[in-house]
């Protein structure tokens, strides 16, 4: 009559593993696609800050947006998603120094660089859950160098034109 009862607890046990398996499974594959999330959050914020750093001397809009791209080359940001501006330090306004872009005025204007990203999860019931996430990572730097000058690279300029 034992034997009976030990086959029964073997597949007591193999109902309980075959319930808790999944939930294991998607508990591991959730831990991944967080640890995605956490590598493009950094990966966009490194971007904008290589981006921003260059156009505190480089205030070309085409060779900033390159950049960022460049700097998130895992991504694959496309470079026209990119949004570059520069602000007055007194204002903060978005814009509000673009047009000194290219004059020695625009030193010590704010250049603001966010590189956007949508993240999709690579797991369809954790992507179902939270749906296409926007990250946008963002650096500000003063300016400290005008580059350009009336539209064409200056002869002095720290990258050598």
């Amino acid at each position: 009559m034992r034997a009976p009862i030990r086959e029964a607890r073997r597949g007591q046990t193999l109902v309980e593993f075959a319930l808790v398996l999944p939930l294991l499974i998607l508990l591991l594959v959730g831990i991944f696609d967080f640890g995605r999330a956490i590598f493009a959050y950094n990966t966009i914020n490194n971007a904008a800050r290589e981006a921003a750093r260059l156009a505190i001397v480089d205030q070309t809009f085409a060779d900033i947006r390159a950049e960022a791209a460049a700097s998130a080359a895992g991504l694959n940001i496309d470079p026209t998603s990119v949004q570059v501006d520069f602000r007055d330090s007194d204002t903060a306004a978005a814009g509000s120094c673009n047009d000194e872009v290219g004059t020695p005025t625009v030193v010590g204007c704010i250049a603001v660089v966010q590189v956007p990203y949508l993240y999709d999860a690579a797991t369809p019931i954790i992507g179902s859950l939270v749906g296409t996430l926007t990250l946008t990572g963002e650096s500000r730097f003063a300016v400290e160098f005008n580059c350009v000058d009336g539209g064409t690279v200056a002869a002095d300029c720290p990258l050598g034109g």
